[in-house]
């Protein structure tokens, strides 16, 4: 059990674990320059993720604070959507450790290291997409039950299977596309639909296991899908109570 203010236990994975690693590294990274979005890019290196060893989240937590102030927390397994997404509004990312099973090592029915690492983690060394993510977690902390379901779907279509426009390209920013060789391959095919983003509108269901995304939803950049949710934030939340949260957590 991992105790707030303590380093992460540092985690001895086999050999076994390695190798799976260095496989999802070795190919996603093929994949990385002509799918992913700039700010991924330009973090990535950041990490210095090496084949041959599993990162230990103490230390891609350290990066991440001297970076844009964010944290890891370790975790077990899938938190309660309450609890995770209140956990985005304190800077903090919850993340689990294991490893994928090495038989499918493209595939994870549940997020492993490998999704947390390479799909979250260099995305939030940017500060306007942390912007982003932390306006999803400050408009949970009053939410009711039906507003945290609507603010996991917003989560969902941004954090995890997000694409932002570079251009006259669609590039993908998501953990969800970012960590699946297949996704990333789906995703610039032009065979799903590209779909504005909108917070305030109704969003589909949420679905991974029967297949790739039918649709992703697009920001025009990082600035406006964080105004575009601090707006929908401030339509639920008292602005007072968002601006006395951030007030708080700066002080810290």
């Amino acid at each position: 059990m991992h105790c707030r203010g303590e380093p992460i236990h540092r985690i001895q994975y086999t050999a076994e674990e390695i190798k799976t690693w260095g496989t999802v590294l070795t190919e996603l990274t093929k994949l990385y320059p002509q799918h992913a979005c700039q700010e991924f890019q330009r973090n990535f290196p950041m990490f210095n993720f090496r084949q041959d060893e599993v990162p230990q989240l103490e230390d891609m937590s350290r990066i991440l604070k001297s970076a844009t102030g964010w944290q890891i927390r370790p975790v077990a397994g899938l938190l309660h959507p309450r609890d995770f997404l209140n956990g985005l509004a304190f800077r903090t990312f919850h993340s689990t450790q294991y490893v994928r099973h090495h038989s499918q090592p493209m595939y994870t029915p549940e997020p492993d290291v490998c999704h947390e690492l390479l799909g979250h983690v260099p995305m939030l060394a940017d500060s306007a997409y942390c912007d982003l993510v932390q306006n999803i977690g400050v408009a949970s902390l009053t939410a009711d039950e039906k507003q945290i379901w609507h603010l996991t779907k917003l989560y969902w279509f941004t954090v995890e299977f997000g694409v932002v426009r570079e251009g006259d390209q669609i590039k993908g920013f998501g953990a969800g596309v970012l960590s699946s060789y297949g996704e990333l391959q789906h995703m610039a095919s032009g065979k799903a639909k590209m779909v504005d983003f909108d917070p305030f509108v109704p969003q589909p269901k949420m679905s991974y296991k029967d297949g790739y995304q039918k649709q992703y939803f697009v920001l025009n950049s990082f600035q406006e899908g964080a105004k575009q949710l601090l707006d929908y934030c401030l339509s639920i939340t008292d602005p007072e109570v968002v601006k006395e949260h951030m007030k708080n957590l700066d002080k810290d």
